[in-house]
């Protein structure tokens, strides 16, 4: 199947790749001619510009934007949309506030085209560990994208041997479609909202036996509580590796930033009047993060540095 890829950054260009090893046509643009140079070594047919990329496309096309939310992305979605025709397809894979992808669905079916936001997560490692997708648009668009779906997302083979299925959905592929436009995105959001407080609740635990009154090995517990203990996760696997290579996180200085998803979560609470009173502490303590920096902080650091490639500012 063919799918074109605008934004080959760190998701963006594993994607296309993940893709592209599955046996898939992925056509890519990027502003940064490296990047798709390089992709274009590994079999992706690169194109100098947005018209070049569209116009070699097969119809009905389906195009992923996976660049930064906000006014990057509406840039290219304006560009784009004057290029489609009826039963296109365009996948927004990014951050955007699910408001504002529910509104962009609108806009694009006015000329017939469908617009999925696809919430993903996988950072860095999803090249090789696969993608959670989480889809919110057109029934009929997500069905006829399905095979990009499947060659993106883990498989069901990814999950624990012992973890019952709960429905015969895509779900326990890890993909799904999660309801009308915006479900996507506002999925992910929440998603990332809950990913702040479980890293909170690690951070702060790793500083008592840090900072506590008996003399522990930290570094040793989590490599421990990998083993079969009930908050044994990726999250867990992470910590551990960079408390191995580091066992005092030196090297991170503690400043914690926030996508946006967090405050959009708490934002949305309290526009609902739901409370989530763990999710809005996760967050502010990463606002406190930039004031002054515990052994807490540099385990956060060290855990977004480690699912997401993400640096700290200088």
């Amino acid at each position: 199947m063919q799918l074109a890829m605008i934004g080959l950054g760190r998701m963006g260009g594993n994607i296309a790749r993940r893709l592209l090893r599955a046996g898939h046509q992925c056509p890519v643009f990027d502003m940064d001619e490296t990047a798709v140079a390089t992709l274009a070594a590994e079999g992706a047919t690169p194109a100098a510009d947005l018209a070049t990329l569209v116009s070699g496309l097969a119809r009905p096309r389906a195009i992923w934007v996976m660049l930064p939310a906000g006014a990057v992305t509406d840039g290219a979605l304006d560009t784009l949309l004057p290029m489609l025709d009826a039963q296109d397809v365009v996948i927004e894979g990014g951050n955007s506030f699910w408001k504002d992808s529910a509104a962009r669905a609108e806009k694009f079916a006015a000329s017939g085209v469908y617009y999925l936001d696809v919430g993903t997560s996988g950072g860095i490692w999803g090249l090789a560990r696969g993608y959670c997708l989480m889809i919110g648009g057109d029934a009929a668009a997500v069905a006829r994208l399905a095979p990009i779906f499947e060659a993106l997302a883990p498989g069901e083979a990814a999950a624990p041997a012992n973890l019952q299925r709960n429905s015969d959905t895509t779900a326990h592929q890890g993909w799904l479609h999660c309801g009308a436009s915006g479900a996507g995105h506002y999925t992910k959001m929440v998603h990332n909202g809950i990913e702040y407080g479980m890293m909170q609740a690690m951070a702060e635990g790793l500083d008592l036996l840090k900072n506590g009154p008996l003399a522990i090995d930290v570094a040793e517990v989590t490599e421990n509580w990998r083993r079969g203990s009930v908050v044994s996760s990726w999250l867990l696997d992470l910590t551990a590796a960079a408390l191995a290579q580091q066992p005092d996180l030196a090297n991170y200085s503690g400043h914690v930033s926030d996508s946006g998803e967090g405050r959009w979560t708490v934002d949305t609470a309290v526009e609902n009047a739901i409370p989530t009173p763990v999710l809005a502490a996760a967050l502010f303590a990463r606002f406190r993060s930039r004031q002054e920096a515990s052994f807490a902080d540099k385990a956060l650091s060290a855990m977004r540095h480690g699912f997401g490639g993400h640096l700290e500012p200088k």
